[in-house]
């Protein structure tokens, strides 16, 4: 928790009182991740919860965390930073697991896909967010304070904007093939999980080699 945060009080603690009964152990456990909780945390984790529950994935009273061991959840973030911490948090989805994918457009959202039955939504905070911040958590000793009580009192309607996406690419594209190995015929470097290109030519090709890199070699 950061350091500035305010300490509760008897006339704020009734307000203070979070949306979601698991709330305070996601917003714990991404500020043990990330090393002090911030806003865009907040934000992550209640994007999160809004959808795993519109997904059918979490209940609105639920008091034991989702848990993706089985990887059924497949998250998709539309930026790095504080707020994909709070979202991979409250989805248990990472990078390592290969169940959380970085596109980044620089929002905090994301997308979260039921891999059993396809079913996809976008969440993303609402335009008024911000304001409502400031409504929900006023004579803070900062803007940033506001943000970072706001977004835990905010109701979900009020703050959470869900959607349901079709995805423009077949699912089984993006989870591709875990484990399937090949060589680039060109650099000889490995290239897994079916990430490969086949060229015109027939040769089997890295995304590098193909000319889709977000590099160049000088």
């Amino acid at each position: 928790m950061n350091p500035k945060t305010p300490p509760k009080t008897e006339e704020n603690c009734e307000t203070e009182r979070p949306l979601h009964p698991l709330l305070p152990h996601l917003l714990a456990q991404s500020a043990a991740r990330h090393h002090h909780l911030c806003p865009r945390q907040v934000l992550g984790v209640r994007l999160g919860v809004g959808g795993l529950i519109a997904l059918g994935l979490l209940t609105a009273e639920a008091t034991t965390p989702f848990c993706n061991n089985n990887k059924r959840l497949l998250t998709i973030v539309e930026t790095d930073g504080c707020g994909a911490d709070g979202i991979a948090v409250a989805t248990d989805s990472f990078v390592g697991r290969r169940t959380l994918r970085v596109e980044d457009y620089g929002k905090v959202a994301a997308t979260l896909i039921d891999t059993h039955t396809g079913q996809a939504v976008r969440v993303a905070p609402t335009a008024v967010s911000r304001t409502l911040a400031q409504t929900f958590a006023p004579n803070q000793p900062s803007r940033w304070h506001e943000y970072l009580l706001g977004y835990q009192r905010i109701p979900d309607a009020q703050l959470v904007v869900v959607q349901a996406v079709a995805l423009r690419q077949p699912l089984a594209e993006i989870l591709s093939e875990p484990g399937r190995r090949t060589i680039c015929q060109q650099c000889l470097e490995e290239v897994m999980n079916g990430r490969e290109v086949v060229g015109v030519d027939g040769r089997i090709l890295c995304q590098a080699c193909a000319g889709s890199s977000y590099y160049t070699i000088p």
